[in-house]
């Protein structure tokens, strides 16, 4: 049995992880200040005496010290997320990424405890190529676009954590998620498939930005904890980045149709302009796809959930949560 650190555990992601570690027989302590999470995605969990909660920030250095002693595994997953977030307040965006990532890294090195870093595609930028492997180049965009801020924080987050590996030892595995969805997943950080859901179940219209033919893949946020998992039980994958995400491309205009389709009910699709949503200074990424063959090679698996079963399973939460 194993003692888990995971900050940002009341999160989307977060809150799984934290139920599959119990589900092993982890003792397991969270670290989130409820800011983007919510203390509802842990209801089913209160009441296991092993589970601690811990409400705070990661900017709070005196805290990430007292939450790291003694535990086996930290999963830090706690950072400022979501496009509309990180386009209104990229100095948020920055102090949160990047200084609490580096003390936690610097503490969990000193007994070399094994350390998962939650990153990002982000970090590709604006690469053009069809799909992105864990060594392509990093095209970030310019300074004056905030929304570079986060790709820009969260590579600095992979610098870091590999340093501290090459240099001291650490046991850090690097994933960088691609649009990780399912059920708890909220709409209002920019997020498009629980935008899209809740916009179909209300009568629409749906709100594509620009013209929809932007390309993202979709993985079930089941199967992608599975993997975090799975790489962090395996020796060989320490010092490592891996893409961690579904590996099947759809357009957004297409998404909006079949979420449609899957909810059943009539919804109008209509497009906006970027700089309505997010700002004159919005800049996007045309096409996300991920190569996931080293996260396959190394554990023997990859998401692989079809888009119409997880919207099936967001859809059929989202209705058993608004009572529809």
């Amino acid at each position: 049995m194993a003692h888990c650190l995971v900050t940002g555990g009341a999160g989307f992601i977060g809150s799984h992880l934290v139920e599959q570690l119990l589900a092993q027989g982890d003792r397991v302590r969270i670290l989130d200040d409820f800011s983007t999470g919510s203390a509802a995605n842990l209801d089913a969990l209160v009441g296991n005496d092993r589970l601690e909660i811990r409400d705070g920030s990661i900017t709070d250095p005196a805290l990430l010290e007292r939450v790291i002693e003694g535990v086996d595994a930290v999963y830090h997953l706690a950072a400022a997320v979501g496009v509309k977030l990180v386009a209104e307040d990229p100095v948020r965006t920055i102090h949160t990424n990047i200084y609490p990532t580096e003390l936690l890294l610097r503490l969990a090195s000193e007994n070399e405890t094994p350390f998962f870093l939650a990153s990002t595609s982000e970090v590709y930028g604006k690469n053009p190529k069809e799909t992105w492997g864990e060594e392509e180049d990093l095209h970030l965009g310019p300074t004056s676009r905030p929304r570079w801020a986060y790709g820009c924080s969260k590579a600095i987050d992979e610098f870091l954590a590999l340093a501290y590996h090459r240099e001291h030892g650490l046991p850090v595995v690097i994933g960088r998620f691609f649009n990780v969805v399912g059920p708890r997943q909220v709409g209002a950080y920019g997020m498009v498939i629980p935008r899209f859901v809740e916009q179909a179940l209300g009568g629409g219209p749906l709100y594509v930005y620009d013209d929809g033919s932007q390309v993202r893949c979709f993985a079930h946020v089941r199967e992608v904890v599975a993997c975090v998992m799975g790489l962090m039980a395996e020796p060989a994958a320490a010092g490592q980045v891996f893409n961690i995400g579904s590996d099947q491309p759809v357009s957004v205009r297409e998404l909006a149709e079949r979420v449609v389709q899957r909810v059943g009910l009539t919804a109008a699709i209509e497009h906006i302009a970027y700089s309505q949503a997010y700002g004159e200074d919005f800049e996007d990424i045309q096409r996300r796809v991920p190569e996931v063959a080293k996260l396959e090679e190394t554990l023997g698996t990859k998401p692989v959930m079809t888009l119409d079963e997880i919207l099936d399973d967001i859809i059929a939460w989202k209705r058993a949560e608004v009572g529809t």
